[in-house]
């Protein structure tokens, strides 16, 4: 009787904490989503629009780091239960809060090249990087929400976040090489902080597909 106890209560707190983990992807891909909206708008040479945008998602990202701690406070509760299982949700969550600290810093630069001459050639490919963002991160939460109710599903998402984080690292190395064709016509200052943008871009997809590789292992245990 002890021992099924046990089972239910460790479940119960599994399944509490993946639940806060799947609303904190949410809250991540808002972020992520705010981010393309921002790049699109500031492509379009709406300042104001895209500023709106990017204040909302500072918001955004503040809810992530609630969410986290949330995560945190559940998984103390029966540490002692699913020690390895807690470990591993533990990474996936702080991933997910460095996935939306990244954006974050992207948008920071978009907030700082709000008024800067950008050749359109280098807007466009940047919202093509942020729209396959939105993609890759939409991947990684239909993974997630897979985690409990079919683990080999989840893993099969995880697979499709890391082939769109790959597309992703080729688009930022053909926007690098724009850097030599407009380095000219940019303010230098201009050019720092849009290399610094399009690095921050990478950089989320990366922790997508790094988070994509928690879900593998998450998926694995019994």
């Amino acid at each position: 009787m002890e021992k099924r106890s046990y089972a239910w209560f460790e479940k119960r707190r599994r399944t509490k904490a993946l639940d806060l983990a799947q609303e904190q992807i949410t809250k991540a891909i808002d972020t992520v989503t705010l981010l393309n909206q921002a790049m699109q708008s500031l492509s379009k040479g709406k300042s104001k629009e895209a500023m709106t945008h990017v204040q909302n998602l500072f918001v955004a990202e503040e809810e992530v780091d609630r969410l986290r701690t949330e995560v945190f406070k559940e998984l103390s509760k029966g540490a002692a239960l699913f020690a390895d299982y807690r470990e591993d949700l533990l990474h996936l969550v702080k991933r997910l809060d460095t996935l939306a600290d990244d954006v974050k810093d992207a948008a920071r630069c978009l907030d700082m090249l709000s008024e800067a001459e950008i050749p359109q050639e280098l807007r466009e490919n940047t919202v093509h990087m942020t729209s396959a963002l939105v993609n890759c991160a939409n991947a990684l939460r239909a993974s997630i929400e897979k985690l409990n109710v079919a683990p080999a599903d989840a893993i099969e998402g995880s697979k499709k976040v890391e082939e769109i984080e790959h597309g992703i690292d080729e688009d930022y190395l053909k926007t690098k090489k724009l850097f030599v064709k407009y380095g000219a016509q940019m303010n230098a200052g201009a050019l720092v902080i849009y290399d610094d943008l399009i690095e921050f871009i990478e950089q989320a997809a990366d922790m997508c597909a790094d988070t994509a590789d928690y879900i593998v292992i998450l998926s694995s245990r019994d």
